[in-house]
């Protein structure tokens, strides 16, 4: 089936897909960070040191950065639906996995094995489900995407401590399996066995290597950033601005809300006013990170941590920018490492 002939399926299915699309992020991202708000109960439970529980997470990380572009590579000619399934039916096995071990060992196998699936679900959901739409809505699906990998942080993590704390920390373990197993099933039943190369998200509107290449750097350079001052956040905020622990919690939380605000209103404009949707936000996290540098009172804070945390929100939607398609980028990849 050539792109032209590519027919995409009626709306209510377009939707309940980039829902359940939305639904699969904010599990994956959920269960990515969890361990931190559960780290007392899994070191307790498990008999391993708290700095052991963090590498639950660091690991994760660092097993998505080092097999993205592997397994995207290897992947690259699988239909879509079964991929994604597959991605799902791991978050699923994983996550009941993770409700049943005894040991450490096996927890984090656990965990990088979902740390592979996730890394492989975000390189695919976004061409996905901008597939299904006009090329016009580019900005504003990943903008919905993007909600649901924001909200993790702001209601998936504190939600799944509470419930730990109160029903033991395998509890939202099997919580997000339930929430993975409905997105798996939506995915399977409604999106089409499309094959990369079909649809008009096969390709990008203008491919550019050298416009693909900025976005990357940028990408790269601001998360960095980004991630790093937050990294080390909650320290700041109590041995500079000499904040206590629930007044950091509360003021977290509002820039959760506000990275969620961002997300929403901003996908919009990315169709519109592409270049200033993405510069805007990172000349205001470099604003926001020289202003907490130079004063560490509340107010300063305040003043660019919103600022922060709506750069942050729109990093996942550079994506859209880079006019490259996940198939052609994928191949440049590929020969640029033969």
């Amino acid at each position: 089936m050539s792109p032209t002939s590519f027919r995409p399926p009626a709306a209510w299915r377009r939707f309940a897909v980039v829902a359940a699309l939305m639904l699969g992020a904010f599990t994956f991202n959920t269960t990515e960070n969890l361990p931190i708000g559960l780290l007392a109960l899994i070191s307790a439970d498990l008999r391993v040191s708290p700095p052991a529980v963090g590498h639950l997470v660091s690991g994760y990380g660092l097993t998505v950065a080092i097999v993205s572009l592997p397994v995207a590579l290897l992947t690259r000619g699988i239909a879509r639906r079964y991929l994604l399934s597959g991605l799902l039916a791991v978050l699923v096995l994983a996550s009941l996995a993770s409700t049943l071990v005894t040991s450490y060992e096996v927890l984090l196998a656990a965990r990088v094995a979902t740390a592979a699936a996730q890394a492989l679900f975000w390189a695919v959901m976004g061409p996905v489900a901008v597939g299904l739409f006009p090329p016009r809505m580019r900005g504003r699906v990943i903008g919905v995407l993007s909600v649901g990998g924001s909200l993790a942080s702001v209601l998936g993590v504190p939600a799944g401590a509470w419930l730990g704390r109160h029903s033991g920390w395998q509890a939202p373990f099997l919580g997000l399996g339930g929430l993975a197993l409905v997105s798996l099933v939506i995915v399977a039943g409604l999106l089409p066995a499309s094959r990369p190369e079909e649809g008009h998200a096969a390709r990008g509107l203008a491919p550019d290597a050298r416009r693909f290449a900025v976005v990357l750097a940028t990408t790269v350079l601001s998360a960095t950033g980004a991630f790093a001052g937050f990294t080390y956040v909650v320290t700041f905020l109590a041995e500079v601005s000499g904040m206590s622990g629930n007044s950091v919690s509360a003021l977290l939380l509002v820039f959760g809300i506000a990275g969620v605000a961002a997300v929403t209103l901003t996908g919009p404009l990315l169709d519109r006013f592409p270049l200033a949707t993405l510069a805007l936000p990172v000349a205001g996290q470099a604003v926001a990170l020289l202003a907490l540098s130079a004063a560490g009172d509340v107010q300063a804070f305040l003043a660019g941590g919103v600022l922060t945390v709506a750069a942050l929100a729109l990093l996942p939607r550079l994506r859209s920018r880079a006019e490259l398609s996940e198939t052609d980028q994928q191949n440049r990849f590929g020969q640029s490492l033969i």
